[in-house]
């Protein structure tokens, strides 16, 4: 795969399925229009392939109605445009916008009786994001807007931008009605995520900020309000942060939710829980069971609850007994995924569908008891990956992969570390190890202590032991894939984004004799301006590292810098609010000053996600300067 080749991808991402209707959103990145575009696909449940279903810019997040007749989504009329929601008739015709807000409208849900559907939207504070003033025709421009007045800590958000003067409100509106307008049900002085009708269609659920957000926290907890419209209610009150609430028949919920207090909230496995009134009971085992809430809320059918489990570097769909109390991940009946990553999934009656990518495919959509409905594929040759497995120097057990270029070797080696840490690189496709394999690197990707899918107690393992036993796991995956004779032990670099960063610079200098240079991108380097520059730096340094200066100092690698003397890049996203800037560009200039080869590239109008969902152009060019600086050192 080359740069170019991104826009050869087509990205299938939500799954929804009634009888044998399935549709599924499918994006494609546009290097010329410098913009993602797709529309919805139907799947045929008997065969035949997908057909492209809407034409339009973009749709996507598609929801069938419970009775069949109609699918609402998420759609976005030209280049530059909020995604607004729009509804059609499920065997087909013109679609009908149903709103016209400024900053756009979130993911559709729909009520029992096939006719309401609630969602979220961020409500502008007059005079800013367009909005005009009371009494005024224009809204000002961005540069001439009021000043913000800052009295929280969590006042923005990486890839957002400041969030305290546009909260997210809950809506409702009548999709079958044509006169009909959205009605808002909250007021916007706290944020509303992931609402979900009650069985009978009285009241929305939803999470909520504990308290409502009345002071900073990471706790999350579920409330409802009526449909018709009134005060909130507390409803479910967690253990720590509750996600993704299903209604249940007789009255009560299922979420994803992890135990934390305070700031201690990272690197805990989210478990699914039941509410029936009292306490919450958690269905699924703490240490073994890591739900993924980003493939999609829990569905309910007759056999169980499904579920997307990250495990080994595997997001598997798993069903949970509906009656569990605890129950451990062998407990749990696997269903799609086993060496995949299911990104999203749905059922209706016995019929259940999927999305599953595999190292060398971004996705299908597939029958569970059956097989793939989809080709979507690749229109260039991806390479599969190789499992790795050994031991560290203490004999913790070390997981990785390895993705090998065409041809004998001996290969040039590229040890790519991932971010979180609390993430994975695993069974899932991803560009980057295919456009460097394509470009004749053998890729190394490492899952050491700290990272998800492998129990919480591995992801634990680095708090306040940052540069310690991750590092000796990343090297010890590094070394097993060096046993191979086709890969050049004498070529090698590291590379890595946010927390892979950090780890980046942290091998620079305290183990460089083993790399020929290094590319840090988005990275962590110093805790101690990170804690008041990040988005996340209030409790996320805190959390990682402990309240002691002297140990956010230990463990910063830009105490290290003057170790470091191999060829060295400092990537970074202009907007970047996650790892802020300045993390770069104090890098940059301890390197420069130590008289290291050290080079800095800095994309404009990007944030954390750079890689990932940022600009196709950007993703390209950067693509570009990465095979550039390899070819470079490593030939």
């Amino acid at each position: 795969m080359r740069p170019d080749d991104l826009q050869q991808l087509n990205l299938p991402g939500s799954v929804t399925v009634r009888g044998d209707l399935v549709l599924v959103n499918v994006a494609t990145p546009d290097v010329a229009a410098n913009a993602y575009r797709g529309g919805l696909h139907r799947v045929p449940l008997d065969g035949g392939g997908p057909r492209r279903w809407t034409w339009a810019e973009r749709d996507l997040a598609p929801r069938i109605s419970p009775d069949g007749r109609w699918v609402a989504f998420l759609r976005v009329e030209e280049r530059g445009a909020t995604p607004q929601l729009h509804v059609m008739p499920a065997d087909g015709g013109e679609a009908r916008k149903l709103t016209d807000l400024r900053l756009g409208a979130g993911a559709p849900s729909w009520a029992p009786d096939s006719r309401r559907i609630a969602f979220t939207s961020r409500v502008p504070e007059a005079g800013r994001y367009g909005e005009p003033l009371e009494g005024e025709d224009a809204a000002p421009k961005p540069d001439a807007e009021a000043p913000r007045h800052i009295t929280r800590l969590d006042y923005r958000f990486d890839d957002l931008g400041f969030t305290g003067d546009r909260r997210p409100r809950l809506f409702t509106v009548d999709a079958l009605d044509v006169d009909a307008a959205p009605v808002e049900l909250t007021d916007g002085s706290f944020g509303v995520a992931e609402p979900t009708w009650t069985a009978d269609g009285e009241r929305l659920v939803f999470v909520a900020e504990r308290d409502l957000g009345a002071v900073e926290t990471l706790n999350t907890d579920l409330y409802s309000v009526p449909a018709a419209g009134g005060e909130p209610e507390l409803l479910v009150r967690s253990a720590g942060q509750a996600h993704c609430p299903v209604a249940l028949p007789g009255g009560g919920v299922l979420f994803y939710g992890a135990e934390a207090d305070g700031v201690h909230a990272v690197a805990r496995n989210q478990g699914l829980w039941r509410f029936d009134g009292g306490e919450p009971v958690r269905m699924t085992d703490t240490e073994t069971v890591d739900c993924e809430k980003g493939s999609g809320p829990a569905v309910v059918t007759a056999a169980g609850v499904l579920v997307a489990v990250r495990n080994r570097g595997a997001v598997e769909l798993r069903r949970v007994p509906a009656d569990a109390v605890g129950a451990t991940l062998d407990q749990l009946e696997p269903l799609a995924g086993e060496r995949g990553e299911v990104k999203s999934f749905d059922a209706d009656g016995d019929t259940v569908v999927a999305v599953v990518s595999t190292p060398d495919n971004p996705g299908e959509v597939v029958l569970v008891g059956g097989g793939p409905l989809t080709d979507f594929g690749s229109a260039v040759p991806l390479r599969p990956a190789v499992e790795l497995t050994g031991g560290a120097p203490d004999g913790y057990p070390v997981h990785g992969w390895l993705v090998l270029p065409e041809g004998e070797g001996p290969h040039p080696v590229l040890l790519a570390v991932h971010g979180g840490p609390f993430m994975y690189h695993g069974w899932g496709f991803f560009d980057e190890a295919q456009v460097y394999a394509a470009a004749g690197y053998a890729v190394v990707l490492p899952n050491p202590r700290g990272s998800a899918g492998y129990g919480q107690a591995h992801g634990q393992a680095v708090v306040g032991a940052f540069g310690t036993v991750d590092v000796a796991d990343v090297l010890a995956v590094l070394d097993l894939a060096l046993e191979r004779p086709e890969l050049d032990a004498d070529r090698v670099g590291v590379m890595g984004g946010s927390y892979g960063g950090f780890m980046t610079t942290w091998l620079s200098a305290h183990h460089g004799e083993r790399f020929r240079a290094a590319w840090s991108e988005r990275a962590v380097n110093a805790w101690d301006s990170f804690s008041g520059s990040s988005d996340i730096g209030w409790y996320f340094t805190e959390a990682y590292c402990g309240p002691d200066p002297e140990a956010h100092r230990a463990m910063s690698p830009l105490t290290y810098a003057e170790k470091i003397t191999v060829p060295f890049m400092v990537a970074h996203s202009e907007h970047d609010w996650r790892c802020p800037l300045e993390q770069a560009q104090r890098l940059f200039v301890a390197l420069r000053r130590n008289g290291v080869e050290a080079e800095m590239l800095i994309f404009p109008g990007e944030g954390h996600e750079l890689t990932r969902s940022g600009k196709p152009r950007h993703r390209v060019q950067r693509f570009e300067h990465v095979l550039a600086w390899w070819g470079r050192h490593l030939g």
